[in-house]
């Protein structure tokens, strides 16, 4: 085969057997293209063809396969990377992505873009898969709790690290090993991060101006809101909206 194409390997958590390793690198040394969806990055990655390449799979696992393989340099955000003679994807859906750009890079656009319409979905994807991931916080003790239940109903607000430390009646210092401890995260960053998420629930939920909702989470202008939208998800307040907003869920029910 010309591709030989690895789908998400459920024995990602055990060695697997010599021949099906000898079965993929002989399929790459005579030229074939391989191509891993999702956990299929751990076979390859296994099989020494990622050693010093770039490569991704899906958000939950890749702190997992960048630690069981330190040679490879793996994309977190990534739907898909194309190394042109080795393809790895995020999830299931990021893998029809990749199948959509190689056939694509395969056979042309129209192709492609006629496929897409036949799976009603889009052609290209906008943004990176940290636009899906689900961060892991961690469990505040009750004084941290009552301080993040504070600031969360005041995002519209110019909130600072500062102002929290004063309503836990803490110094700077004290607040940030506390968010450090019991959060693994600093006090501005996880500002930051609510006033994403809180971006994100609006776009998805309302059909506000992105200038609005910049205000309302407290990110002062829809240019400060799209910077740090892209910082964060890798994609734009318009792109996310079109992706996940009513419009594209009455949309997507029609259908």
């Amino acid at each position: 085969a010309d591709t030989v194409l690895v789908p998400a390997w459920a024995g990602k958590d055990s060695e697997a057997s010599p021949a099906v390793l000898e079965a993929v690198r002989a399929a790459h040394a005579r030229g074939a293209r391989m191509v891993a969806i999702c956990t299929g990055a751990f076979l390859l990655a296994e099989a020494g063809l990622l050693e010093g390449r770039r490569a991704t799979t899906h958000w939950r696992y890749a702190d997992e396969l960048a630690a069981r393989y330190p040679g490879v340099e793996v994309d977190c955000d990534a739907l898909y990377v194309d190394l042109g003679d080795i393809a790895t994807s995020a999830g299931t859906a990021a893998g029809i992505d990749l199948c959509l750009h190689l056939v694509r890079r395969d056979h042309g656009a129209g192709l492609a873009g006629r496929i897409a319409r036949h799976m009603v979905m889009p052609p290209h994807r906008e943004g990176g898969q940290r636009q899906y991931a689900v961060g892991a916080a961690g469990e505040p003790s009750e004084s941290l709790g009552a301080v993040l239940e504070w600031a969360a109903e005041r995002l519209h607000e110019p909130l600072a690290v500062e102002d929290l430390a004063a309503q836990g009646r803490v110094s700077v210092r004290t607040l940030a090993r506390r968010f450090d401890e019991q959060l693994g995260v600093s006090p501005g960053k996880w500002l930051l991060s609510q006033r994403i998420s809180a971006a994100q629930a609006l776009l998805e939920g309302t059909d506000l101006p992105i200038e609005a909702i910049a205000t309302r989470v407290g990110l002062s202008s829809a240019l400060n809101l799209r910077r740090r939208f892209r910082d964060r998800l890798g994609t734009t307040p318009a792109a996310y909206r079109r992706a996940f907003g009513r419009t594209a869920s009455g949309a997507a029910a029609g259908g």
